[in-house]
């Protein structure tokens, strides 16, 4: 019997699909009104409301507006259109997307919530550099929908852009050097921050790093490698020891390259570990239902260790 029976369709796993909540922010140009189609994750969103009122508070960065209290908690509240450097039409009404992601429960400014939008992976594509370019290099794919091309924000870097992003539990180099392997790590991680992010913690521990930026590029890159350990009779464990794969990418989602990877006869022994923004149950049932090997909120850096520690297994490599 399949894992996925008797479940609603937002668990069953190896659909390659998401829901995304399509909202628009909208420019004041010289020739009129531009509306910028704009999407995330409805994993990320706890709810769309109303912008309360907000306070002011010294030493943030300027596309913070201040502070709001939104279901007895007090988070900070960020303008989506002044961290894209444009002119906001005057007197338009504002909405807020409360976010919870990566521990941290943030308000993000827009202008109007259109719509929640059923699409698979598969039809996201990589985002045209010259789109990209225009947004600090902050998407992560791009659709195509009725009414236009729907960026998908890599909310990841939109924080990091403004010092909000954190790493928790940075081990000390004491803490680094008792690491009794050095790994050879396989990343799908799309977003460039991300990546920038989890080499760094990695490679300062000694591990190798092989980086892929989709499901799709690093499944690719795993049949390479299969074909080449079988041309020499070896194992696909020869040559990594264990994959690290965000939920989130274009083309190819996380979970799908799981239940490929689970599922494939050459890959069956290769620990998975799944490491997201998206800290919600659902998620990390979806990360089970495939047979991850183990669940992980970006970016805890010592746990993030410990647990390749832990999935690594077999003799050091240092040889």
């Amino acid at each position: 019997m399949s894992d996925n029976y008797g479940l609603p369709d937002i668990l069953k796993t190896g659909q390659n699909e998401l829901e995304i909540i399509d909202f628009r922010i909208y420019e004041d140009r010289e020739e009129g009104i531009y509306e910028w189609i704009l999407g995330v994750n409805v994993a990320k969103v706890r709810e769309v409301l109303r912008t309360p009122p907000l306070t002011k508070i010294p030493n943030m960065p300027p596309q913070v507006e201040g502070m709001a209290e939104i279901r007895g908690e007090l988070i900070p509240v960020i303008s989506l259109a002044k961290w894209m450097n444009i002119k906001e039409p005057p007197e338009r009404k504002k909405y807020l997307l409360f976010m919870e992601f990566l521990r941290e429960k943030v308000g993000v400014i827009i202008h109007k919530a259109n719509r929640i939008r059923r699409i698979s992976w598969k039809d996201i594509k990589k985002a045209p550099d010259v789109i990209n370019q225009r947004l600090n290099g902050r998407i992560t794919g791009v659709v195509e929908v009725e009414d236009g091309l729907l960026l998908i924000l890599d909310f990841e870097g939109i924080l990091n852009d403004m010092n909000l992003l954190q790493v928790f539990n940075v081990p000390t180099p004491e803490e680094k050097r008792l690491a009794k392997k050095k790994l050879r790590v396989l990343v799908a991680e799309d977003s460039a921050v991300a990546r920038k992010i989890l080499k760094d913690i990695l490679e300062s521990a000694g591990h190798e790093v092989i980086l892929t930026e989709s499901g799709k590029q690093a499944w690719e890159t795993l049949q390479k490698i299969f074909q080449e350990a079988s041309q020499y009779g070896k194992s696909v464990k020869d040559y990594v020891d264990i994959v690290l794969t965000d939920i989130e990418m274009p083309e190819m989602d996380g979970l799908t390259l799981v239940n490929l990877i689970k599922n494939t006869p050459g890959f069956l022994n290769l620990p998975v570990i799944v490491n997201t923004t998206l800290s919600d149950e659902a998620n990390q049932q979806k990360a089970k239902n495939v047979k991850a090997d183990d669940y992980l909120v970006k970016f805890d850096a010592k746990n993030l260790l410990q647990l390749l520690e832990k999935y690594g297994g077999g003799e050091n490599n240092d040889s």
